[in-house]
């Protein structure tokens, strides 16, 4: 290709976030791109059309892969805790039982959210329902509105690097390492972020004991033997779950997708149990999951035709010189990676970053000898903040549509940047200190 047209795949990548950040369909952005610029590569005489021979294979590649059978799962298995209405006697439990602390409420968030991201993984779900529950309860007895609105919205987004869950199950298949590797080794990462949400409640309710106050005693009060109970009945099966799905994958018993059906199971089971298992919630369940992984093959197929196109222009040649090239070797790398992907968090879903960048940066990281299952806790840790971070942040938009209206917007987006900062911290952290992601895999081997 000559100097005239090397910017033909740079600026079909360009073509494609514009569109994007505009509010297109991410599948037909990405495959509409993949038509204009295949056509002007062309005509231009700089693409060969033998490329895209290869889109038929490529497709029944995706449909013939095992690893991303896990999505519809983990989908279902999150969609089906929903129904059962886990979250909503999660939530009640632990204000009552945390209720006597300065910032106890706030603290029961952030547990909940740790819970229920081991079990269900499904953001929108978490932050809806402990929005609708806590947040009224915790306005009612005079939180901050910031801090109940950031501790909320951040907790809700743990279920991206808590595992299971599906941005690692999309980070394995594009990074080609393990599932299980990946989910064994965001463990530690991922109760490093709960921690730091709770102790940051901790530290602000100590700090301004007005902001996070203690529930009245006869709020609280229900008895030691009833609490007893219900402690009992609500956290050991949300418990049993985890332990089915992580215990199998850790223990070798059982790959993440077997792990996914055994947790579907699971949940249907438990929605048995609880009286939420009708013909018309598992049809809403269904639905949910059909809709969701459609969205995402549709995706594959779309970023498969903008793969094939780029490559065809070069595109990934010349990104591959421009990443391996950067003046600090593997720390500058890591650094523009880490960055690219924090800003496009700012507009764009996680699946748009994992499907278009991602590919982009593997043989790079692999040239500079990282370790990807490394590499993959690390960029999930941060993929997490695309669901945090102002102006686009979706657990922002999920929490301002159930939010009582003396919430403003600008009460939102205030509440959730010290926690944004505590993911980055978190992030270094992991980076600093890549053991924090291998000790556990290792102990697996």
């Amino acid at each position: 290709m000559t100097l005239a047209y090397e910017w033909l795949g740079p600026l079909m990548f360009a073509g494609a976030l514009v569109l994007l950040s505009l509010g297109y369909p991410v599948a037909f952005s990405l495959g509409g791109v993949a038509i204009v610029f295949g056509l002007l590569g062309i005509s231009l005489g700089v693409f060969d059309p033998i490329f895209l021979t290869a889109m038929p294979q490529r497709i029944f590649g995706i449909m013939a892969n095992y690893t991303l059978l896990a999505i519809p799962y983990f989908i279902f298995l999150g969609s089906m805790l929903e129904k059962s209405g886990i979250a909503e006697r999660l939530l009640e439990t632990m204000g009552i039982l945390l209720g006597r602390l300065r910032g106890g409420l706030a603290l029961a968030v952030v547990l909940v959210g740790a819970l229920l991201a081991a079990t269900t993984g499904v953001v929108a779900a978490t932050v809806v329902a402990m929005g609708l529950i806590s947040l009224p309860i915790m306005l009612r007895y005079g939180y901050n509105k910031q801090l109940a609105t950031g501790v909320i919205a951040a907790s809700g987004t743990l279920g991206q690097i808590i595992p299971p869950s599906v941005v690692l199950v999309v980070l394995g298949d594009q990074l080609g390492v393990s599932v299980g590797n990946l989910f064994i080794g965001s463990v530690i990462p991922g109760l490093m972020m709960a921690s730091a949400f709770a102790l940051h409640v901790l530290i602000v309710a100590f700090l301004k004991p007005d902001a996070a106050p203690a529930l009245p005693a006869q709020v609280r009060e229900i008895g030691g033997k009833a609490l007893g109970t219900r402690v009992i009945q609500v956290m050991l099966p949300p418990l049993v779950v985890i332990l089915l799905v992580l215990g199998s994958i850790f223990f070798g018993i059982a790959t993440p997708t077997e792990a996914g059906a055994v947790g579907c199971v699971g949940a249907i089971a438990l929605a048995a149990a609880n009286g939420q298992l009708t013909l018309t919630s598992l049809r809403q369940v269904c639905d949910t999951t059909l809709r969701i992984t459609s969205m995402v093959v549709f995706i594959l197929f779309g970023s498969t035709a903008f793969s094939l196109v780029f490559r065809g222009l070069n595109g990934d040649q010349f990104m591959f010189d421009v990443l391996a090239n950067l003046p600090g070797g593997k720390v500058g790398f890591l650094a523009v990676s880490m960055i690219v992907v924090f800003i496009l968090g700012f507009f764009i879903d996680f699946f748009e970053i994992a499907f278009i960048v991602i590919p982009l940066f593997v043989p790079v990281a692999q040239q500079l000898g990282i370790d990807l299952v490394w590499y993959g806790v690390v960029l999930g840790a941060n993929l997490q903040t695309s669901f945090l971070t102002p102006p686009f942040g979706f657990a922002l938009f999920y929490l301002r549509g159930v939010a009582p209206p003396e919430v403003t917007t600008s009460d939102i987006y205030r509440g959730v940047i010290p926690f944004i900062l505590l993911q980055l911290l978190v992030v270094l952290l992991i980076i600093v200190f890549p053991q924090i992601v291998s000790f556990l895999p290792s102990l697996g081997s």
